[in-house]
């Protein structure tokens, strides 16, 4: 079952995917808190909470640089621990899985191949899928006009996530048999010189990667998210021992992703280049211009919702069906409702 029209409800893109690296993680530790951050009548011990650095743009970004994370998770006697670099959700979620980290961003794709293996984390919040920033980008020129057309291409791809998805997604929207077009299996951040060198003829890509080549004016979407009719949502994910020992932390947490969000939405260049706006973490120029009519039309960070579930079931269903994973996954026995969470 596919669903593409949007919920009625305010919803964003949580962009914290940034350059693919394997993530530099530290033990966990509930430490002594000497400047009385723990609310009144608690036993004096500061939580923290484990989660990859979110580099210079997003919500966490800018909460990282003016404080107001801390300050917002504070009132409930906990503190961030910047850990590592955030990047593809894969490794993030073995490094749930043990122990070594507490909350992660992936999107709904990423997430079902590793809810396949051993999962140690549930999803507690939903971004609606990114119909304008993620698709199958193509050079300028290059003489592919259509899906069609892909046959015989080679096609750059994260295997079992996003990339994967969009293309297998697209083909069979066209009901084209989906060996027909070669997969090439590519991690993101190495895949802009192979593209831009010609060795591939597209690439499967989301918006952490797919503004920097669109706002250099040499490529552009094939088909976007919407054209492909994309169920690809972008998840944060919390160990589940987290979430059971600490739930009033998890809340805490998805306020505060919730209120930035909408913020972010309203004035999405206030969110970007947090840090720095030179170098090569910085967006400028047309690409800024890119990023920022994406995130004004993307969803914003909420709960998951039960139309939420009918499409992640429909994404577990079609990567079944495209042998991505070798059953279909159970997606609803993964999931957090923080409604309930006190």
């Amino acid at each position: 079952m596919n669903i593409t029209r949007p919920r009625p409800r305010t919803t964003v893109p949580t962009a914290l995917l940034a350059a693919a690296a394997l993530l530099v993680l530290s033990a966990c530790s509930t430490s002594d808190d000497s400047n009385g951050s723990a609310p009144e009548g608690s036993s004096g011990k500061t939580i923290d909470v484990r989660i990859p650095d979110p580099g210079n743009s997003g919500v966490l970004a800018l909460g990282k640089k003016d404080g107001s994370l801390d300050k917002a998770l504070g009132k409930v006697g906990a503190r961030v621990k910047w850990t590592g670099s955030a990047g593809p959700f894969a490794p993030a979620a073995q490094a749930m899985n043990a122990d070594q980290l507490d909350i992660a961003t992936g999107s709904i794709t990423s997430g079902i191949t590793s809810l396949s293996q051993r999962p140690g984390f549930t999803f507690f919040t939903a971004v609606d899928p990114d119909a304008k920033g993620e698709g199958i980008l193509v050079r300028d020129g290059s003489g592919i006009e259509s899906v069609a057309d892909l046959v015989g291409k080679k096609v750059a791809v994260n295997q079992g996530g996003t990339g994967e998805y969009l293309l297998l997604k697209a083909l069979a929207k066209e009901k084209i048999p989906a060996d027909k077009v070669e997969r090439v299996y590519l991690r993101p951040d190495q895949t802009a010189a192979v593209f831009n060198a010609g060795q591939v003829d597209a690439w499967a890509v989301w918006a952490t990667y797919a503004v920097a080549e669109i706002g250099s004016g040499k490529a552009h979407f094939l088909a976007d998210g919407e054209a492909i009719g994309s169920d690809n949502y972008s998840l944060n994910a919390v160990r589940t021992g987290f979430a059971e020992q600490h739930p009033a932390v998890v809340k805490a947490l998805y306020d505060y992703l919730h209120t930035a969000s909408v913020k972010e939405k309203k004035d999405p260049a206030a969110y970007l280049n947090v840090f720095t706006d030179v170098g090569p973490t910085a967006v400028t120029g047309k690409a800024k211009e890119v990023q920022t009519e994406i995130t004004a039309t993307s969803g914003t960070v909420d709960p998951i919702g039960p139309e939420d579930i009918v499409r992640f079931e429909s994404v577990a269903a079609f990567y079944a069906e495209q042998k991505v994973t070798k059953e279909k996954v159970d997606v609803a026995a993964h999931l957090l409702d923080v409604a309930k969470l006190t």
